[in-house]
């Protein structure tokens, strides 16, 4: 946190803040909470990574956010101190917390926020004034809904005019003019990654986009390479911003279960989104009408986790491997 942040989170008294910490997929999946919260409180602080703030700080629902970097410069007692020195000076009527971690509910007590509303059960549940029960079912954009009093979320983001600028930039440089298909070959877990991609991108017809963070590139590269001149990489190029416009801007968006499958999902692009260690009932999936999910169906050691381990546990990896090129394909024929 720097002290041009510390600063800015110096505000009125009353104002309703969102600690929202956790990977960049659930924070988009949050935006349906943001938008609930400010029909009844007014536009909200946000407390993210530095990895999502840009993709909150332009929401309509949000008013400031604070990037708390846990991982890097706010990391330990000193770092954590001055982010609870910040939101302290900001006299918080009340704070929302939906993931269920236990230095975020810290971060809200030592501020000395008086109303906290978070899930029961998690580790930091204990410290709340209000407890919410999260719905066993349903997606989770749905259930943090929970902490608001229920309803149907629209997921979201503050596209700007700028970002959609340099989405068509990119694009216009290489040519691409019309409808294109995307793919999110990359996940920081290693077993939700399918193998297929570049047997996918050279049997698709038309421009193909293969799109990811800083920590795709090679991946994306080698894909890229390993097609024909009509295959693309944006992968670590374009802001987020810019890579959710130019989703916005695709026909399809092939991708495994990660934070691509949710960027998607709030611009309206229509998702084939492939799944192998974890299952769309965890709350994760799809949610658009014409989106596909593709799977290998029958197998006893599905799902092996939440989260989707590094390695697979027994060896084999048959969830992803036996997922077969023509089954994406197939998807994807569907007029879209």
């Amino acid at each position: 946190m720097t002290q041009r942040e510390e600063r800015g989170a110096r505000s009125e008294e009353g104002n309703t803040l969102v600690i929202q910490t956790a990977f960049l997929g659930d924070v988009i999946l949050s935006t349906g909470l943001l938008e609930a919260l400010a029909e009844q409180y007014g536009p909200v602080d946000v407390v993210t990574t530095p990895a999502a703030a840009p993709l909150v700080e332009t929401h309509p629902a949000v008013r400031r956010v604070v990037a708390y970097d846990k991982h890097g410069r706010d990391r330990g007692i000193d770092g954590f101190s001055r982010v609870v020195r910040a939101l302290k000076r900001a006299k918080y009527a009340r704070v929302f917390l939906p993931h269920r971690s236990l230095r975020s509910a810290l971060l809200a007590r030592l501020a000395g926020i008086p109303e906290r509303i978070g899930f029961a059960g998690g580790p930091g549940s204990w410290s709340y004034t209000r407890r919410v029960e999260m719905p066993r079912d349903g997606h989770d954009a749905e259930r943090q809904l929970a902490l608001a009093g229920g309803r149907t979320a629209r997921v979201s983001l503050g596209i700007t005019s700028a970002d959609r600028a340099a989405a068509d930039a990119w694009l216009s440089e290489r040519g691409i003019t019309g409808k294109f298909v995307a793919l999110a070959p990359g996940s920081i877990w290693g077993t939700k990654r399918w193998p297929g991609y570049a047997e996918l991108a050279a049997r698709i017809q038309g421009p193909v986009v293969v799109v990811g963070g800083p920590d795709d590139v090679a991946l994306a590269n080698q894909i890229a390479r390993e097609g024909a001149e009509r295959i693309h990489s944006a992968a670590g190029v374009l802001s987020l911003r810019a890579s959710a416009a130019l989703l916005e801007r695709a026909r399809a968006l092939v991708t495994n279960d990660s934070a691509p499958l949710h960027l998607a999902t709030a611009v309206g692009t229509p998702v084939i989104a492939i799944f192998g260690p974890t299952i769309p009932g965890f709350g994760f999936g799809p949610r658009g009408a014409r989106d596909v999910v593709v799977q290998r169906e029958g197998l006893e050691c599905r799902p092996c986790s939440r989260h989707g381990p590094h390695v697979c546990p027994l060896g084999h990896h048959r969830c992803m491997n036996e997922i077969g090129v023509e089954q994406v394909l197939e998807a994807l024929s569907v007029d879209r």
